[in-house]
């Protein structure tokens, strides 16, 4: 699903308005009923008094379109206009009209004097601001926006919580609406995403206003966001008469004293999710292990008993999947070194692998092409340096993968994937996944998706997914905080089954 930009939201408007011939009024119509149809059917006539604040512009407008449909089904309603400038946008000054030939007069609120008392059990419908604000809003009227925050009141925000900006981070976070729900336009919003933006729009949904096909199929946007149907078409399914040399043979390099159960994660998941064969290359001490717990693994060790001094192997690996529990010993360095200057096919980076690049940053130009790097924040901070906010964050991980022409992994609560100047957020995952070998399991489902084909860009963006899936597979029988990566592996299956299941399809 695309993440349309400010601009671009402005451009599929005025090319759906053209190409169905509707006026802008009709669009905001279909707006502001798709948001009234959604109150009507969780209210269901319900007398609890909704307050619905207005900007002056369009998203103003909409909150009028709304505010007219509550009161022809007889709610209970109090509508204002928050009264910031002396510019108002046609479309709303119309909608204003039609409300008042129906005898509901809105409060103009020209200052704090005029800001309303809001209690506790009482709706709000926050339509001050749009997608339009680039800059803090007045004082008084950040004041009405500190005092919905702090009413207790249901807040649902339309298109986006007032306050938030499209492609910064606002200057005044007192400023911001905390929305419980947000209701978006035809497509959601960058700010949902992010870590500190995110907090404002916890959970959101779509109104369809039916903006036209073609351009959407046509527009190339920054982001998108990945549902079930771009997994389906990214999908590669098995030939009947395949084997397991079709699928690949992967070689997971890492462990060491005390964290071979990495290892084991990564391995397992990387077999699981579809590789032919799984070689693991490990100090000795890890050998006992892997053989009895993960019988279908193959087992190749260092000559050192607790840490790896010289990756070697008498094959051809598809892929290799590096870094899990290593350490970052000199002699483990040096074999991390050596396997760069000598490898030519996809790799897989994760934890030690990480921070041995972060530290030894001229290893990094000898990053094979397309690489993936699945860093978590600290990790992440170490690669690209200290950044101010989210968005300086995502513009300096496209700079890393453009230089080195790799695919970044920004782990979070929706993962993104960054190749390039392309960010693909995830849809799936959850709060119990913040457990320890969550992200050994995603190393050995990327490398194992890599094993079979899939491009290192698509084996990413079905990973993550994937990885996260898993995870909200299990953890309606786990709960959050009992929720293992051992679990997540176990529930790769119950994944695949669910993939093409009806039910799954309908999500």
């Amino acid at each position: 699903m695309k993440i349309l930009s400010r601009e671009q939201v402005y451009e599929a408007d005025k090319v759906t308005a053209q190409n169905q011939n509707i006026s802008s009024d009709e669009l905001m119509e279909r707006a502001g009923t798709g948001v009234f149809n959604w109150i009507h059917s969780n209210l269901q006539g319900n007398h609890v008094k909704i307050h619905i604040f207005c900007g002056i512009g369009n998203n103003g407008g909409d909150g009028m379109v709304i505010a007219r449909h509550l009161k022809n089904h007889g709610y209970n309603i109090q509508t204002y206009v928050v009264n910031f400038s002396d510019k108002r946008s046609k479309d709303f000054l119309l909608n204003l009209n039609r409300l008042k030939e129906l005898k509901h007069w809105p409060q103009f609120i020209n200052n704090e004097e005029d800001i309303p008392e809001i209690s506790e059990g009482d709706m709000v419908v926050d339509a001050i601001f749009g997608i339009g604000l680039h800059r803090p809003p007045a004082e008084w009227v950040g004041e009405i926006i500190k005092q919905i925050n702090e009413s207790g009141s249901f807040v649902l925000s339309i298109d986006i919580p007032s306050g938030l900006y499209m492609d910064k981070i606002p200057e005044q976070i007192d400023y911001i609406i905390k929305a419980n729900h947000t209701l978006s336009f035809q497509n959601p919003k960058l700010p949902f995403f992010l870590p500190q933006t995110g907090i404002y729009c916890n959970s959101w949904e779509l109104i369809d206003i039916g903006i036209d096909e073609q351009f959407m199929e046509k527009v190339k946007t920054e982001a998108e966001f990945i549902t079930k149907q771009n997994i389906l078409s990214l999908y590669i399914p098995r030939n009947k008469f395949s084997h397991k040399g079709t699928y690949g043979h992967s070689l997971i390099a890492g462990g060491s004293y005390g964290k071979i159960g990495a290892v084991v994660l990564s391995s397992k998941a990387c077999l699981k999710v579809g590789a032919g064969l799984v070689t693991s290359f490990i100090p000795k001490c890890g050998y006992d292990i892997l053989q009895t717990v993960f019988p279908e693994c193959m087992v190749i060790t260092d000559e050192d008993e607790k840490i790896i001094t010289d990756i070697q192997y008498d094959f051809k690996p598809s892929v290799i999947g590096i870094g899990t529990g290593m350490g970052k010993d000199k002699k483990t360095v040096q074999a991390m070194n050596n396997l760069l200057s000598n490898i030519n096919m996809p790799i897989v980076i994760d934890a030690d692998g990480l921070n041995i690049l972060s530290e030894n940053k001229e290893m990094l130009d000898k990053l094979p092409e397309n690489s993936v790097l699945t860093p978590h924040p600290k990790e992440l901070e170490r690669l690209i340096g200290k950044w101010r906010d989210d968005f300086e964050k995502l513009e300096k991980v496209k700079l890393f993968s453009k230089k080195y022409n790799c695919v970044v992994v920004i782990k979070g609560a929706h993962t993104i994937t960054v190749y390039k100047d392309k960010l693909y957020i995830n849809s799936t995952g959850n709060p119990g996944m913040a457990s320890a070998g969550s992200g050994d399991v995603l190393t050995g489902i990327i490398t194992g998706l890599i094993s079979q084909g899939y491009t290192p860009l698509n084996a990413t963006i079905f990973g993550v997914y994937l990885h996260g899936k898993a995870a909200d597979l299990a953890v309606g029988k786990t709960g959050y905080e009992a929720l293992t990566a051992t679990s997540i592996i176990d529930h790769i299956s119950t994944f695949y089954i669910n993939l093409f299941s009806e039910d799954e399809k309908k999500n």
